[in-house]
C-alpha cells in the first residue's frame, strides 16, 4: 500500500482558505477522453488486426498479459502522450488506461516496463510485415466504406523523414552526412483521395540510416497498388516523389501500370539547365524591372543516360527569388512526370505534396517517432508501426471533425483538449460510469467525436 501521508500537501496561503490537495482517488484518471480512442479502433479494428500479426511462443500458463495487450497499451500510450515503454510503469495502474485495455477499471495492473521490453524485442520479420500489410489494408478499408464507389483518383505520396540514434550500439544505425547524425530512415506513406486536403498515413517502413530515398519504394508502391485496386477498382493513381526516388526502375515500373500518373522530382543538372535557360533569362530581366520574385515554366523532352533513351516529359520552373536586403538569386526547378496538364499546373500538383511534411512534424513532434532507441533493429521496427498506428487512430478521430473548430488541429492539440481530460471512473456490477468535468473547454467537439464512433445520448 502506498504511504497516503506523502501524497498530499497544504497551501497554506495561496487562497483565502488553507487549500488541502491530495494524491489519494485511484479511481480518478487524466485521461479521461482515452475513451475515444478505444471507440475509434474497435470501429476499425486496428490493434485487433495488428495483434493477430504476433505469434506468441510463451508458455500459456505463465501468460498474465497477451500480445495484443501489450500492443495496444503502448499504442494507446503513445497516443496519449506516453511514448517510452518506461512510463508504462507510471500508467500501468491508471483507472482510464485499464478500462480501455483491458476492459475492467477496477482490473489487474497492465503490462510494466520489463515485459512491454520483452515483448517488443519477441518480434519477427514476418510479423513485423504482416503488421505493416494489415495497418494499409485496415486504413483502406475504413476509406472504402467512408467514401463509397465515389473516389475517381487517388494520390500515393512517399516521403522519408530521419530519427536519430544515440551511436552506433543500434543495429543498421549509420551516419547520414544529410541529417549530420546517426539515424535511422523511415520510409511513410501516405493517400488522399479526389480534392480533400487530408492525407491519411497507411505506412511506416523502417529503413537503415545509409538507405537511399529511392530504396523499398517500388515494392510498397506494388503492394499499395494492389491493395486499393482491390477496394477501389475504378480509380486513377497519382504518385508524387521528390527528386531522390528518381531513379529508371521506378519510372518503368510506373510507366508500366494502367491508371497511374506520376510527378517526380528530379535533381538540376547542366543539360537540364541549358534547356530552361532561355525562360531562365527572361525571368531575370522581369525580376530586375519589377524588383520582385518572377517565376516562368516550360517543358522538354529528356532521357538521363541510365534511362535508356526512353525520354520523358520533364516540366520546369524557371524563377528567380528576391528577398528584402538580398541578393536576387536563380531557383529552376525540374519535375518528370507523364501528366498532360500545362507545365504551371504540373508544378503546382507536384508541390502540393509539401503537405505530406505537416503530417511527418506531426509524428516527430507530437507522436515522437523517433523513439527507435532498442538495440535490435526490429523491436525499432515494431515501435515506428506502434508511432503508426497511434496517429492513424488520431488522424481517424479528426476526420469526424470536420466543421467543427478542431478540423485542423494538430495531433498536439487534439491530444489536449480531447483525450486529456480529467475523470472519476465508477464500477458497478451494472456498468461503468465515466464522470468528466462539466464545463470542460471542448465539451461539445468531444460530444460530436463520442457519437460519430458510437455513443448513443443518454
Amino acid at each position: 500500500m502506498p504511504d497516503r501521508t506523502r501524497q498530499r500537501v497544504l497551501f497554506p496561503d495561496v487562497f483565502s482558505k488553507p487549500a488541502h490537495l491530495a494524491f489519494d482517488d485511484p479511481a480518478q484518471s487524466s485521461d479521461g477522453g482515452a475513451v475515444l480512442l478505444a471507440a475509434v479502433d474497435r470501429r476499425l479494428g486496428l490493434t485487433a488486426a495488428l495483434g493477430g500479426c504476433l505469434r506468441d511462443e510463451r508458455r500459456p500458463a505463465s501468460v498474465q498479459h497477451g500480445y495484443t495487450e501489450m500492443l495496444r497499451q503502448r499504442v494507446f500510450g503513445i497516443a496519449l502522450g506516453y511514448e517510452d515503454a518506461n512510463d508504462a510503469d507510471r500508467m500501468r495502474n491508471d483507472a482510464m488506461m485499464r478500462l480501455v485495455v483491458g476492459g475492467d477499471a477496477a482490473g489487474q495492473d497492465l503490462a510494466s516496463q520489463p515485459s512491454l521490453s520483452r515483448f517488443e524485442n519477441s518480434t519477427t520479420i514476418g510479423s513485423l510485415y504482416a503488421m505493416s500489410m494489415r495497418m494499409a489494408a485496415t486504413v483502406f478499408d475504413y476509406h472504402r466504406r467512408r467514401l463509397g464507389k465515389r473516389v475517381r483518383k487517388i494520390t500515393i505520396d512517399l516521403d522519408p523523414t530521419d530519427t536519430p540514434n544515440h551511436g552506433e550500439q543500434q543495429q543498421l544505425s549509420f551516419y547520414n552526412g544529410h541529417y549530420d547524425n546517426y539515424c535511422y530512415l523511415p520510409m511513410l506513406g501516405f493517400v488522399s483521395f479526389d480534392g480533400e486536403a487530408d492525407q491519411y498515413l497507411f505506412a511506416a517502413v523502417l529503413r537503415a540510416g545509409n538507405a537511399p530515398a529511392k530504396q523499398g519504394a517500388r515494392s510498397i508502391l506494388r503492394r499499395t497498388l494492389t491493395l486499393l485496386r482491390a477496394r477501389f477498382p475504378k480509380a486513377r493513381f497519382l504518385v508524387r516523389l521528390d527528386g531522390g526516388f528518381a531513379c529508371p526502375e521506378l519510372f518503368d515500373f510506373m510507366d508500366a501500370q494502367p491508371r497511374v500518373e506520376y510527378v517526380v522530382g528530379i535533381p538540376k543538372n547542366k543539360v537540364l539547365e541549358r534547356r530552361s535557360e532561355r525562360a531562365m533569362g527572361t525571368a531575370r530581366r522581369l525580376s530586375r524591372r519589377s524588383g520582385k520574385s518572377q517565376s516562368l515554366f516550360g517543358e522538354t523532352r529528356y532521357a538521363a543516360r541510365s534511362w535508356n533513351k526512353n525520354k520523358r516529359r520533364v516540366v520546369y520552373k524557371a524563377e528567380v527569388v528576391q528577398y528584402a536586403g538580398r541578393t536576387a538569386r536563380d531557383n529552376n526547378r525540374f519535375v518528370v512526370t507523364n501528366l498532360r496538364s500545362a507545365p504551371k499546373r504540373v508544378y503546382e500538383i507536384y508541390r502540393m505534396r509539401g503537405e505530406s511534411e505537416n503530417r511527418i512534424k506531426e509524428l516527430q513532434n507530437g507522436l515522437r517517432l523517433d523513439r527507435t532507441s532498442c538495440t535490435k533493429f526490429r523491436a525499432n521496427q515494431l515501435r515506428v508501426l506502434m508511432t503508426a498506428a497511434a496517429y492513424v487512430l488520431l488522424q481517424t478521430m479528426r476526420s469526424r471533425l470536420a466543421n467543427t473548430s478542431l478540423a485542423r488541429k494538430q495531433v498536439e492539440s487534439l491530444r489536449l483538449m480531447l483525450l486529456k481530460v480529467g475523470a472519476r471512473i465508477t464500477t458497478s456490477v451494472r456498468r461503468v460510469v465515466i464522470h468528466m468535468a462539466e464545463n470542460h473547454a471542448w465539451k461539445s467537439e468531444w460530444l460530436i467525436v463520442a457519437r460519430a464512433w458510437g455513443a448513443l445520448p443518454t
